[in-house]
């Protein structure tokens, strides 16, 4: 989908938020095994978007925007600051691939504690698309709540394979 001339992108990194109320903004962001949740209370026009790196700094809560815990508080703080109402929000989260096969899948972790948050906070993820081992693109209109997602072709590890034996000719020959 291509931007029409008045939109603005504005781009969400790792371990930040940003909230919106301007249907000229678009929030955007690329995700591996990080989580992003995109927040909206279309009654009152206004969104946001967060992008955290793991759900917890061992086993509790952090004070920082890179993990869940707290991005999750000031993403919901924030959009009720600006006129969102809580019992009106809506959530759809995207990412939690696992992009290493050899480590800990962290992104299957994050996209758990995504789940349970929003669950204990009443609110309800009416959309999602997490796991995989691919990446992905977000956009996200935050004073509607649409979303599109773009998933980014991952690199696929090379299997080794063992050269050819050289045969005569083969062997005769110099590749440039």
């Amino acid at each position: 989908m291509q931007l029409k001339k008045e939109e603005k992108i504005v781009n969400v990194i790792q371990g930040d938020y940003a909230i919106d109320t301007d249907p000229n903004i678009v929030l955007t962001t690329v995700l591996g095994s990080c989580i992003a949740v995109c927040m909206t209370d279309t009654a009152a026009g206004i969104g946001g978007m967060n992008h955290f790196l793991l759900p917890q700094r061992d086993g509790k809560a952090g004070e920082s925007f890179r993990y869940g815990a707290y991005s999750m508080e000031l993403l919901i703080n924030g959009l009720l600051k600006q006129g969102a109402r809580k019992d009106r929000l809506v959530a759809k989260m995207f990412g939690g691939a696992s992009m290493n096969s050899t480590l800990r899948d962290i992104g299957a972790s994050n996209a758990a504690f995504a789940k349970e948050f929003l669950l204990n906070e009443s609110i309800p993820c009416i959309g999602e698309s997490v796991g995989g081992t691919a990446a992905r693109r977000i956009r996200f209109w935050p004073t509607t709540g649409q979303v599109r997602q773009f998933v980014v072709p991952g690199a696929v590890e090379p299997t080794p394979v063992a050269p050819p034996k050289p045969t005569r000719e083969a062997a005769d020959i110099t590749l440039f």
